[in-house]
């Protein structure tokens, strides 16, 4: 198997705040799933990159069709549909419960096992996703 693919491989700073964890998070939830590295890494810098998708706020501003679109440009053609509803989802509940920053479900969380409680209660995120996500963000977090 290739070895994992790094926030920092995808220009992605997460010692630079809440906006590059944000970026973190979604990376990671494209790499959660049963598709190739390099496909996830191309979705990635399809929605963040070239569309411009990069806060909690202009993602839940997509259409479900315009995540579509995006996931098939990026060839995240096996799941496109569930991971466009699934993104919405994940973009509405980080706003409304978190404020839109990943940061406040650390705040909010007493320890790591709270918080990677949280993370998995999106839907969509496994335990697979948040050792994912929990792989660069404990660098800054604990």
């Amino acid at each position: 198997m290739a070895s994992e693919i790094s926030a920092k491989q995808l220009g992605i700073d997460i010692s630079q705040g809440e906006g590059e964890l944000f970026k973190w998070f979604i990376a990671s939830f494209l790499f959660g799933k049963r598709i190739q590295q390099d496909i996830a890494a191309d979705t990635y810098r399809v929605i963040v990159e070239k569309h411009q998708r990069d806060t909690p706020r202009k993602l839940c501003n997509c259409s479900w069709q315009e995540l579509v679109n995006m996931l098939g440009e990026g060839r995240y053609v096996r799941y496109d549909e569930s991971t466009a509803e699934r993104l919405l989802k994940l973009c509405n509940k980080l706003n409304s419960e978190y404020g839109g920053k990943p940061g406040n479900m650390r705040e909010q969380s007493k320890d790591r096992k709270d918080l990677e409680k949280r993370l998995g209660e999106f839907e969509g995120i496994g335990p697979k996703t948040v050792e994912i996500f929990m792989r660069e963000a404990e660098k800054v977090w604990y």
